[in-house]
């Protein structure tokens, strides 16, 4: 029964997005657009008066903000194997987990699925996709969907089931380790 109402929302909300793309084009105020395609508006509790700069360090502002990358082979996180969650470094929304992290070989970590991903429905996670063309070719980058901050890209060649491979840049992932001691103390 709770997959049936997981899809019948699902359904329902990619209805009211498909709606929402035909709204007419005034934007109200309390909404920036975050880019030049229509109907992809930011509602981050983030605004243009962040100072991002002083909140981070010069590499994690390049790769978060100016949708930079990190040299392959150089994140601290690429052979990190703790059991934990990887946050957003800019606003620490959870992200991936370190179960759905797996070696691609590609230089970067990477990760099979987004945190809250049901079947292939991101709509609880906390990233969004976007189409890329910058790296000379259609892309899809992957942003936070809380502060917009740039993560990395994903790609259609990763493990089964989903096949996909989100490829992550290590400046921007801020890595919590799971509290092995609140298990204990639950039992």
């Amino acid at each position: 029964m709770s997959r049936f109402i997981a899809r019948l929302s699902f359904v329902i909300s990619q209805q009211a997005t498909a709606k929402s793309a035909t709204l007419p084009k005034r934007i109200p105020v309390f909404i920036r657009p975050v880019c030049t395609s229509q109907g992809l508006q930011s509602l981050t509790r983030y605004d243009d008066t962040t100072d991002w700069q002083k909140k981070l360090t010069p590499e994690q502002y390049v790769v978060t903000r100016e949708k930079g990358t990190e040299v392959p082979f150089s994140g601290i996180y690429l052979n990190h194997n703790e059991m934990g969650m990887y946050h957003c470094v800019c606003c620490e929304a959870p992200l991936f987990s370190s179960e759905a992290k797996y070696d691609s070989g590609t230089g970067w970590p990477s990760f099979k699925e987004a945190h809250g991903t049901w079947e292939r429905d991101e709509s609880h996670t906390s990233i969004i996709r976007r189409p890329d063309n910058s790296l000379g070719s259609a892309g899809v980058e992957v942003l936070c969907k809380n502060c917009d901050a740039h993560l990395g890209h994903v790609f259609e060649d990763g493990p089964d089931p989903a096949g996909q491979r989100f490829c992550i840049n290590s400046v921007a992932l801020k890595f919590k380790p799971r509290d092995n001691n609140k298990a204990d103390k639950t039992e």
